[in-house]
């Protein structure tokens, strides 16, 4: 075939299944397949980025933009609206969608307001949910039956703690974890997912006009009213940057507690590490990250000119993504055992699971800190703990860019 992107002759692209039923698969191809490899999202082509280092330097370099209009085939109109995965990248603006300058003001912005000791001041309302979701979860498979840890337990728990930090009310948690899990989900018609978008900035700018007349001590008062950094935040940036904080800060601990849960109970030698002290638990939270991150593919980025990269020349205004999940098993920078979960891997293990450069998640020291409570509180709790159907029954949801399964039942005796 013709290359879309250059008009040379290449290898027929690697479709990425927007269904989700072979991750392993999927992440072995493109990491066999080289450093920068062209791939099809419904449709539509890119290159996929699968090397530690080259992902590296890439997120690094000025001339990778998050642009929209950088991306040729957006500006010639062969991409619309009407594109599925197109709200994955026209999410309004925010510090996730800019670089530069206004990249700075709006991360500057956030940063102040997600403090460290904001997040350390909420370490015992973790400790709190965790409790209450376990014995959540001793109820429920109290009669002997199985119970999905991911529904009960690592699912409400990271919607509580951002919740919590934006003080917003209960009622609406398993509203927003309902909209977001059909807004994520590709069986979701393309309009309905329009129209949830359309829904959430509606309630979210109710929630902002309230704050900034009735300011609290929450993050989200803290993010409108932050006076350093520049400029205030528009009504449009704190939209974008909120709705992108309860996305990520969500979403990204579920996959965390529920593959970290997931891999060591496939591993039962690698869990006796850990229960007799041999392994601490921050080797586990890290080597999840590594080797089974939220993140299977970051959707996008566009080169303001022609990029000379991992052999390849990726040429101005084609898209970029990121995926992850093979750039974290890249055998060049983890061994020749980079596809095996292994406690045991030196710390600091050099990963990817939260991106790197200016665009790195603002989220992640609360993400490992949620994790560094639950997952030693759920094994404790539950000591006798097993999976109640075997491995290659359990299936991910069609969630093309993330690592996010359909539910993870176990038996909690």
């Amino acid at each position: 075939m013709k290359c879309p992107y250059s008009g040379a002759a290449t290898a027929e692209p690697l479709v990425i299944d927007p269904m989700v039923r072979d991750l392993d698969g999927e992440t072995e191809r493109l990491v066999a397949a080289g450093p920068v490899v062209p791939v099809d999202l419904l449709g539509v082509p890119a290159w996929s980025v699968t090397r530690h280092a080259v992902a590296r330097d890439l997120l690094l370099d000025p001339r990778l933009v998050k642009d929209l209009n950088e991306w040729r085939l957006w500006r010639e109109g062969v991409v619309t609206r009407d594109w599925p995965l197109i709200t994955m990248i026209d999410a309004g603006r925010s510090m996730f969608t800019v670089d530069g300058a206004d990249h700075r003001r709006l991360r500057t912005k956030t940063a102040q307001a997600l403090t460290p000791r904001r997040i350390e001041a909420i370490r015992e309302d973790i400790v709190a949910f965790t409790r209450e979701l376990l014995d959540a979860m001793e109820e429920a498979g109290r009669d002997g039956s199985p119970v999905d840890m991911k529904a009960v337990f690592a699912q409400p728990l990271p919607m509580r703690v951002v919740c919590l930090l934006l003080d917003v009310p209960e009622g609406s948690q398993p509203w927003l974890a309902d909209g977001y899990k059909r807004f994520f989900s590709m069986l979701t018609p393309h309009e309905e997912r329009l129209e949830i978008l359309e829904t959430f900035d509606r309630w979210y700018l109710d929630l902002i006009r309230e704050r900034k007349a009735h300011p609290g001590d929450d993050l989200l008062s803290a993010l409108i009213h932050s006076e350093e950094g520049g400029e205030p935040l528009t009504e449009d940036e704190v939209l974008g940057n909120l709705k992108a904080l309860v996305a990520a800060g969500h979403e990204t601990t579920i996959d965390l507690i529920t593959s970290a849960t997931r891999a060591l109970l496939n591993h039962p030698d690698q869990l006796e590490l850990v229960r007799a002290g041999k392994v601490p638990w921050e080797a586990v939270v890290e080597e999840t990250l590594r080797w089974d991150p939220a993140n299977s593919h970051l959707l996008m980025r566009f080169p303001t000119e022609d990029l000379a990269v991992g052999g390849t020349v990726i040429p101005k205004g084609d898209g970029v993504v990121m995926s992850y999940r093979a750039i974290n098993r890249d055998p060049e920078q983890h061994g020749a055992d980079a596809d095996r979960f292994d406690v045991t891997r030196r710390l600091p293990i050099r990963h990817m699971a939260f991106g790197h450069g200016p665009h790195i998640c603002p989220g992640a020291a609360l993400s490992r800190l949620e994790a560094a409570i639950a997952l030693p509180a759920l094994f404790e709790r539950f000591p006798r703990m097993r999976p109640a159907v075997p491995d290659e029954e359990i299936r991910n949801l069609p969630v093309m860019t993330q690592n996010d399964l359909v539910a993870f039942p176990v038996f909690l005796a």
